[in-house]
């Protein structure tokens, strides 16, 4: 249970708002290229904030009243009225990606559906030709109701997977990464951004203990050098996701069914380049 400090009552620090502001920018992008105005944003933000203040910063013992969310959140009492009762769906993934979700962590991490050096097989599209090491035994092992052929045809056309000379179905390098669809890239937008943010907001809060939150930063090197880490950070990257991955579906399996088996857990990797005109002036290479 969260608690407002005496100096949320006040100006926000200096320092918070810079990143707010620098935050909002690459949003605020996204949101006109994609007809999201601002009176749009307004109302969902309205939403957002009374959601938050309603279920976070909540008093022990003491029902939240209208007028509570409207002094914490600054939303008119009448829009806190209008809002208040609403349910704010935000987690509901699509069900073609929570599926290319699971089929794409099985066929990277189960032993069943690797090489000797660990890298996904290429699989018979049918279990007539690979028995249960086939693209249709993987399909089907995870989702009886939803045939191969659909999968594939999507995928194929999303560049998830390719066919080899012998029409077996191979996993692309980069399929831990949708590049094509919309609705998997908002998804995975909405889901990578907000478990980020929330580790740094427990962060920010000296939450115990702290998530690991770092990255590497350097602004003075020629594209070509940039480059060059990028394909570095696109090896060493997939590397730690597979890594990851396989040690994540081995506790998923040996956890089912246990009471305790309530968490979740998001691992992400970026990379990101431009030209280094607003550099900020701390060259601290190991701290995001």
């Amino acid at each position: 249970m969260k608690q407002i400090s005496h100096a949320a009552t006040n100006t926000p620090p200096p320092a918070l708002v810079r990143a707010i502001l620098r935050i909002l920018r690459p949003l605020v992008k996204i949101l006109l290229t994609h007809g999201v105005t601002y009176p749009y944003l307004s109302n969902l933000l309205k939403s957002v904030y009374i959601d938050v203040a309603l279920h976070d910063f909540q008093l022990p013992d003491k029902a939240q009243t209208d007028s509570r969310l409207s002094l914490l959140t600054g939303v008119h009492r009448k829009d806190v009225k209008r809002l208040a009762r609403g349910v704010i769906e935000e987690n509901i993934s699509p069900p073609t990606v929570s599926l290319g979700a699971a089929l794409i962590a099985r066929w990277s991490a189960d032993p069943d559906y690797l090489d000797s050096t660990g890298q996904p097989l290429a699989l018979p599209r049918f279990a007539a030709e690979g028995g249960n090491t086939s693209f249709e035994a993987l399909v089907t092992g995870l989702n009886k109701d939803i045939r191969p052929r659909p999968i594939l045809d999507e995928w194929l056309k999303l560049g998830i997977v390719h066919l080899d000379p012998t029409n077996r179905v191979c996993l692309n390098s980069a399929a831990f990464i949708p590049t094509h669809g919309f609705d998997e890239l908002a998804f995975y937008f909405g889901q990578n951004v907000h478990d980020h943010l929330a580790a740094i907001a427990h962060n920010l809060a000296k939450g115990e203990p702290p998530f690991l939150e770092r990255s590497v930063y350097y602004d003075h090197l020629t594209a070509e050098s940039v480059t060059k880490l990028t394909e570095l950070s696109r090896t060493l990257g997939m590397q730690t996701l597979q890594a990851i991955n396989r040690q994540a579906l081995k506790f998923e399996r040996a956890d089912q069914g246990k009471m305790a088996a309530n968490q979740r857990m998001n691992f992400g990797i970026y990379f990101y380049s431009e030209a280094a005109t607003d550099a900020p002036p701390n060259k601290d290479a190991n701290n995001e």
